[in-house]
């Protein structure tokens, strides 16, 4: 979601300036790449590049394309193959042998439904969405392009005459349960249906200064950031300029501030044992995948034998969404080594993985292609 966010203000900016803009997606990978499918890159006449559609190889060629894109008003598929070690380069260079097919579309300012406006939709609502772009290999002169969003079961926008609108539901529906890119033929054109996770929220309780490396490193990330303490000296946004909130709350002011769903993660580091705990007891029925508590196992334990007392149900489902002590095991003990580890373990947890060294992985390290 960062990147398309990133790539509609570079957009909005570029408009303003009065200069000509192409987006280049990732349509379709056959073999290994840097990017996968559904990656962007938004580059203006000026020749700014925003987002990414490899690891670096590919970007100047690919703005020689976009520029006659812009020039030409036009749309084109361009495929890049990496797998030729001969090729000097891109395949050398980039070293990841597969094929990588592109597709540069013009952006007309004019048109309220062009790509861009079609990616701002889904950023409106929070909400795990897809964007649909069509485009053919086989008639490399006719390419459709981004034609269509979809936010949970809400159809954002759509027009195309080479998918109906209940095949484009369903397939839409059935990535967003699967919560995979999905990319299926459609007569002489592919159509790559793309799932795009909603913004992560990270709910950070404590304001102390081992949270400052935690809200520059999500605000990297494109995370959205919310610090709450009860102390009013500590609670102050000038502490932390990279935070979307700062709140000086109780407990209570703090779970009635913010909305709590399988895309919001906490974190409770206060260093304040009753508030850790008074925030604990509001949130762990909340349908959450992540509470992180910072601190030793002792003090986790402490807070589940509490709440027991409370008169608490803590069962499986409630113990797998909690991490304390809190964070990846490698090694960290600065305040900006811990906060590498809680956000990788968060990420982790997120995306249903183990956390582990790619080394030691036997599957391929990207999920293959629905279709």
């Amino acid at each position: 979601m960062k990147e398309i966010a990133d790539i509609i203000k570079a957009y909005k900016k570029a408009k303003l300036d009065g200069l000509k803009t192409a987006l280049a997606t990732v349509v379709k990978v056959q073999g290994s790449s840097y990017r996968q499918a559904g990656a962007r890159m938004l580059v203006t006449e000026s020749g700014q590049l925003t987002g990414a559609i490899s690891g670096g190889c590919l970007e100047g060629d690919a703005l020689r394309r976009a520029l006659l894109a812009i020039h030409q008003r036009n749309k084109k598929l361009i495929t890049y193959d990496t797998s030729n070690p001969d090729d000097v380069e891109f395949g050398v260079q980039l070293g990841c042998n597969g094929i990588v097919h592109i597709l540069f579309e013009y952006i007309d300012d004019d048109s309220a439904q062009n790509p861009i406006c079609i990616l701002e939709k889904i950023t409106n609502e929070r909400s795990e969405s897809i964007v649909a772009t069509i485009f053919s290999v086989e008639n490399r002169n006719v390419q459709i392009g981004t034609v269509a969003s979809m936010t949970a079961l809400k159809i954002n926008y759509f027009s195309s005459d080479a998918v109906t609108e209940a095949e484009f539901r369903r397939l839409a529906s059935f990535a967003l349960e699967k919560k995979q890119n999905v990319l299926t033929k459609l007569s002489s054109n592919e159509i790559l249906l793309q799932y795009i996770p909603p913004q992560t929220t990270l709910v950070i309780a404590g304001a102390g200064n081992d949270v400052k490396p935690l809200t520059e490193a999500a605000f990297i990330l494109g995370w959205k950031t919310i610090i709450a303490d009860g102390r009013a000296t500590h609670a102050q946004k000038k502490r932390f300029p990279l935070a979307d909130q700062v709140l000086h709350a109780s407990p209570q002011e703090l779970i009635s501030n913010i909305t709590m769903d399988c895309s919001t993660v906490v974190i409770l580091m206060t260093h304040n044992y009753n508030y850790d705990l008074s925030v604990l007891k509001l949130i762990i029925d909340r349908p959450l995948k992540y509470i992180g508590l910072l601190g030793p196992k002792t003090k986790l334990n402490r807070m589940l034998e509490d709440l027991k007392n409370m008169g608490m149900n803590i069962g499986d489902s409630e113990l797998d969404k909690l991490y304390g002590p809190v964070g990846l095991d490698i090694g960290a003990e600065t305040s900006e080594e811990i906060a590498i580890a809680v956000l990788a373990e968060i990420k982790a947890v997120l995306s249903g993985k183990k956390g582990l060294s790619l080394r030691d992985k036997q599957e391929k390290i990207h999920t293959d292609i629905l279709s």
